[in-house]
């Protein structure tokens, strides 16, 4: 499984919402200015987030986006998710998959399974709030630097 440039970039986008203030908008200009990625890519990244409820907008003057819960209620698996679709190593584990006919003889099912059980729980064990925690040495509830 790898991570594409949209889920790695969705996480640097809602990283950079949780270290703003969470009570002003930040404007996509400076989203894409602070993480050196192209407006016009951001602007489907940050659809995707407010579409899925993780980001709200806001539009016009004072507008841009913030988060639409405190860190602490994200987990990295949540917003890989949004991008990514699947978290699955193989798609035979994906939600939805059609079911496989070698299923029931398969030698490396079970391995596949411990995997995939790996890979969402250490995302779903990593928040927003930890990882600015340990990038920025966060540990009040002022989101801003």
């Amino acid at each position: 499984m790898m991570i594409s440039t949209k889920g790695r970039y969705a996480l640097r986008v809602m990283i950079e919402l949780a270290i703003s203030n969470p009570d002003e908008y930040v404007p996509l200009k400076q989203i894409a200015d602070n993480q050196q990625i192209s407006e016009k890519y951001l602007e489907a990244i940050i659809k995707n987030l407010v579409r899925e409820g993780l980001v709200t907008g806001l539009r016009g003057k004072g507008g841009g986006y913030k988060l639409s819960k405190s860190p602490e209620a994200y987990t990295v698996a949540e917003i890989l998710r949004v991008t990514e679709g699947s978290l699955a190593p193989v798609a035979c584990l994906e939600e939805n998959a059609p079911v496989c006919p070698r299923m029931g003889s398969c030698s490396t099912l079970s391995m596949w399974k411990e995997l995939n059980g790996l890979i969402n729980n250490f995302f779903e064990s990593k928040t927003l709030k930890s990882l600015t925690d340990e990038q920025y040495g966060i540990e009040s509830d002022c989101y801003s630097i």
